[in-house]
């Protein structure tokens, strides 16, 4: 009996020239370090055409409709932004359930979303969770702040650790 191998799609998300706003991106290049791939340059790529592994990587300025397809196509998709204040923790780790929330912008969606419209578009049933970094610094420039940056290896881990028991379970 062939194993059926679990694809999880990490996609960061943020503005890049915002500073800690731009987090994901750093988290999204330390993977694909690890994973032995060129980092990603925002301006010139989002990283999703070299699709194909057990984990892939993106980084887009915003969430789109057109995620949906390539949402669809995997069994977990990990998002990766960046978090106000609001939240005690510098990394936060929460479950992403596929429903759709009305946006103020209509081309930006929240990952569940992604997610509802991978469902109900495309048929895919990918689960998701959201790892979020805070960020303490939103001003224009490109490099983060020194606590945002401490969390972005232990953001790393945790994603690898996904990646790692998801090998391990087939």
């Amino acid at each position: 009996m062939i194993q059926k191998t679990c694809k999880i799609l990490v996609l960061g998300y943020g503005n890049v020239d915002r500073r800690d706003d731009g987090v994901a991106l750093h988290v999204v290049n330390a993977l694909r370090e690890r994973l032995g791939q060129p980092p990603i340059d925002p301006h010139e790529t989002d990283g999703l055409e070299t699709r194909g592994g057990e984990l892939d990587t993106g980084f887009v300025h915003q969430l789109t409709p057109e995620l949906a397809e390539i949402a669809a196509a995997y069994d977990r998709v990990v998002f990766v932004d960046a978090h106000l204040g609001h939240y005690d923790e510098l990394i936060r780790q929460v479950p992403v359930a596929a429903e759709a929330r009305p946006t103020i912008v209509s081309h930006q969606l929240s990952p569940g979303t992604v997610l509802a419209l991978a469902r109900e578009l495309y048929g895919g049933h990918p689960t998701g969770v959201l790892i979020s970094i805070r960020g303490h610094d939103f001003d224009f420039g490109t490099q983060l702040s020194p606590d945002t940056a401490a969390g972005v290896e232990p953001a790393v881990a945790r994603i690898w650790a996904f990646h790692q028991a998801d090998q391990q379970t087939q």
